[in-house]
């Protein structure tokens, strides 16, 4: 299994996860975060004086999936995602060794 972690903007968060349930994929965990990459942020005016925003809002969303569908899940995202403007974002794709149900206990097949 694989767990796929998007860092995306927030306009595209809704439209990211009707992507992602129309190829199967029903689990999913969104957060509201903060950062930056290249860009580094930008700059603002607020009453006339300017500053730095250094740390832009965004949206995190992980999914864990099988091994097989993740690569369709990648380009889901990405594909979905994207609007060509820099502060699109980023997908990382991690191993998942083991797979726990709370409520049981029982480890989840892999």
């Amino acid at each position: 299994m694989k767990l796929i972690t998007a860092i995306i903007r927030h306009e595209k968060v809704e439209e990211v996860k009707e992507a992602l349930t129309r190829i199967k994929v029903t689990g999913m965990t969104v957060r509201e975060v903060r950062g930056h990459g290249r860009q580094k942020g930008h700059k603002a005016v607020y009453h006339g004086a300017e500053y730095s925003l250094t740390l832009l809002p965004k949206a995190m969303l992980e999914t864990v999936v099988p091994d097989d569908i993740a690569d369709q899940v990648v380009t889901t995202i990405v594909e979905t995602a994207r609007t060509g403007e820099i502060g699109d974002g980023r997908v990382f794709v991690y191993p998942v060794e083991h797979s726990y149900n709370v409520r049981t206990g029982e480890q989840d097949a892999i």
